[in-house]
């Protein structure tokens, strides 16, 4: 190679790939950081703001994409925080599957591409990945070897994650947090991981003798954790078993999942029915996650439109708003809060 075909210097300080996978990340954040440039985000402008923090692109949607693209649609400043690209996912296309983390290890970097696709749909303009694209990466399940790896999020120093949100929470300033439970829903470490950093970082946050370089503290008003009612679980088992995907859950009762609350805990529903077309669509983004002749797709047809769209919460802090649903709960996230509180 001669010194004119050479590749320039690296800038001082600048992370030069040494693997394949190193490679695949600095592209990957050259491509986050430039089309964050093209877009610019004023969260003051906007009274109500909302910051939501998920583990791997395609848990928005599955869990929160109808309440997303409703709060979006009403002018909400919506921020997704994702923690993780998502490298130890089962890749659902054949075409796609040298992408997997035992062969080519590229399926993070495409998952940049989808979740990017699927906040086209839902309309959310404002989308992070928790210390940039590649800081932390999939943990895979517990007990896994890609659960011991050093740069996964499950071994993430704690102080150094929260910091990273709290700089987030400072600057978009929302008044309400989504995240999951300490068991993280369903037991994936990224997902406790995220619980136990949101948890720490909407504290701290509000705290002035916390990392005053963050900016001004900011103390958030509502803490929710996303959640699915048993009632709905065993709706779903006895549908889908009907239709022939009874291998989807492969058991017969809501009570034998790992993941599910009683009725009686959750506090709101948003009902975000129509803007199910939108959640569908972010669905079919996250394409080498979920299949789009799979069981998902199948459900939102038996319930019916208006059903599927309705999601779920726990509010974990902060005042409850009134009940004026039928079970007594909440219809919006933002309930009991002044309009442009903070």
């Amino acid at each position: 190679m001669s010194d004119a075909t050479l590749p320039p210097p690296p800038d001082p300080g600048e992370r030069v790939p040494t693997t394949a996978a190193d490679a695949v990340l600095a592209e990957a954040a050259e491509a986050v950081d430039a089309a964050g440039e093209t877009v610019d985000i004023t969260p003051l402008d906007r009274p109500r703001r909302l910051l939501l923090v998920h583990a791997h692109p395609d848990d928005e949607t599955i869990g929160t994409g109808a309440t997303m693209a409703r709060y979006a649609g009403e002018g909400v400043q919506v921020t997704l925080v994702t923690c993780t690209l998502g490298e130890e996912g089962e890749v659902l296309v054949p075409e796609l599957a040298h992408l997997a983390a035992d062969r080519d290890d590229g399926l993070g970097r495409h998952r940049i591409e989808e979740l990017a696709a699927a906040m086209e749909a839902l309309r959310v303009e404002d989308h992070r990945f928790l210390g940039g694209p590649g800081r932390w990466r999939d943990s895979g399940m517990m007990g896994t070897p890609a659960n011991e790896r050093p740069e996964c999020f499950w071994q993430a120093d704690l102080d150094e994650a929260v910091r990273e949100l709290v700089s987030v929470v400072r600057e978009v300033r929302p008044q309400v947090v989504v995240t999951y439970d300490e068991n993280g829903g369903y037991g994936h470490p990224d997902h406790i991981q995220a619980h136990r950093v949101t948890v720490a970082a909407f504290d701290a946050a509000g705290d002035s003798g916390y990392a005053p370089e963050l900016g001004e503290p900011w103390q958030a008003a509502k803490l929710y954790w996303t959640a699915v009612p048993r009632s709905l679980l065993q709706a779903a088992i006895d549908q889908l078993k009907a239709a022939g995907h009874e291998d989807f859950f492969a058991v017969d009762s809501a009570d034998d999942l790992p993941f599910g609350v009683p009725d009686d805990v959750v506090t709101t529903e948003v009902d975000a029915g129509n803007h199910l077309e939108a959640k569908l669509a972010a669905m079919r983004a996250h394409r080498t996650q979920i299949a789009v002749d799979g069981p998902f797709f199948a459900l939102s047809n038996m319930v019916g439109q208006r059903a599927f769209g309705v999601e779920h919460y726990v509010l974990a802090r902060g005042e409850r708003g009134p009940g004026v649903t039928p079970a007594g709960r909440e219809d919006d996230l933002f309930a009991g809060l002044a309009a442009g509180t903070g």
